[in-house]
């Protein structure tokens, strides 16, 4: 006669939603050969709402280096900060901010 022992296991699920949080992006100002310093720093002050010493300081990093971030945040925002860049002539691109 043969005897079947039932076993009750018990698992346990984490039910516990994982939620990431979209990560910031980058508006990036590119150099370029053409925009004099002067309108680069007054679309900053427009756009950004920058002081002018923000706005020089910014200005003065794309000319100096090439590229300067000039925002960071949700990528919405910084979409339609590339935009509104990029309305007044301004190389502009949108990178994910590392880390």
């Amino acid at each position: 006669m043969l005897v079947f022992a039932a076993t009750k296991e018990q698992t346990a699920t984490d039910t516990r939603p994982e939620t990431a949080l979209a990560p910031p992006w980058h508006v990036v100002v590119h150099d370029d050969p053409v925009t004099l310093m002067t309108y680069v720093t007054k679309v900053f002050m427009q756009v950004f709402g920058y002081t002018q010493d923000q706005a020089n300081k910014l200005m003065l990093e794309v000319h100096q280096t090439g590229r300067s971030v000039v925002w960071t945040g949700a990528r919405e925002q910084a979409e339609t900060y590339a935009q509104k860049l990029q309305a007044h002539h301004l190389l502009t691109s949108l990178e994910v901010a590392d880390g």
